[in-house]
């Protein structure tokens, strides 16, 4: 088995529920994006998961064997069990890595993370948007220009309701003129969190291969750099250190 494995899952509604997702996203977001993320990273053992599985997908066994997890969701995020919230939010703190996803900004575990509302502005108006690099130094802008461009994509802009990104990789700029923190990084616990704007559902996004690239330097940073398991032991003081004389 590999030693790099990561988990992409999606809600997996809007495929079902929409001819035009349908049309762009036959095998679902959550296939398009498996299928980016390996060809970029062979060494990688991607798999999947969707809401409608039992426990979402995200078993306890799941979770203890993924690495990294990312996660896209948009209409129904009330219809996430609480259960396996806590559940992703414990292995993100022991140290797996989570990659957030654009609608997944108003996810349950998102915000159970950030702790603030993550709300934002948008519009659906077909606005080219562009990328830019803030941080050219960071590994996950690594093989990407100054900027790129999505000619269609739906504007997400500023206010963003999030803690201060520890860093903050990508910003974006809209036609309409409104711009966005579209590339940002926490740390919680052991965990490393990156959130990435691009990814509306009605647009070939996640065919995109400058999109494809960031998603996967993410997932090589956010990688575990250590696990611990969070508990609260009674532990024994340490032996006396007697000095010589």
């Amino acid at each position: 088995m590999s030693s790099f494995r990561i988990t992409v899952w999606s809600e997996n509604v809007h495929e079902h529920t929409s001819a035009k997702v349908k049309s762009v996203y036959p095998d679902g977001m959550h296939s398009a994006l498996a299928r980016g993320i390996s060809k970029l990273l062979p060494e990688a053992q991607v798999t999947t998961a969707t809401l409608q599985e039992s426990e979402h997908g995200l078993t306890v066994e799941r979770l203890r064997d993924t690495d990294v997890l990312t996660w896209w969701g948009h209409k129904a995020h009330d219809q996430v069990s609480d259960e396996v919230v806590r559940r992703v939010h414990a292995r993100v703190l022991d140290g797996m890595g989570l990659i957030v996803l654009h609608s997944a900004h108003y996810s349950k575990i998102f915000k159970a993370l950030m702790g603030t509302s993550c709300s934002l502005t948008w519009r659906e108006a077909d606005e080219r948007e562009r990328v830019w690099v803030c941080n050219p130094g960071h590994p996950i802008a690594k093989g990407i220009d100054r900027y790129f461009e999505l000619p269609k994509e739906e504007m997400y802009g500023e206010p963003f309701g999030i803690p201060a990104p520890e860093e903050q990789v990508f910003s974006s700029w809209f036609e309409g003129g409104d711009v966005f923190r579209s590339g940002c990084c926490w740390r919680r616990g052991n965990g490393s969190i990156f959130y990435f704007r691009p990814g509306h559902e009605t647009y070939p996004t996640f065919y995109d291969a400058n999109v494809l690239r960031v998603i996967a330097n993410a997932a090589q940073w956010a990688r575990p750099r250590g696990i611990w398991t969070d508990s609260c032991p009674n532990v024994p003081k340490a032996p006396e250190v007697i000095s010589p004389k």
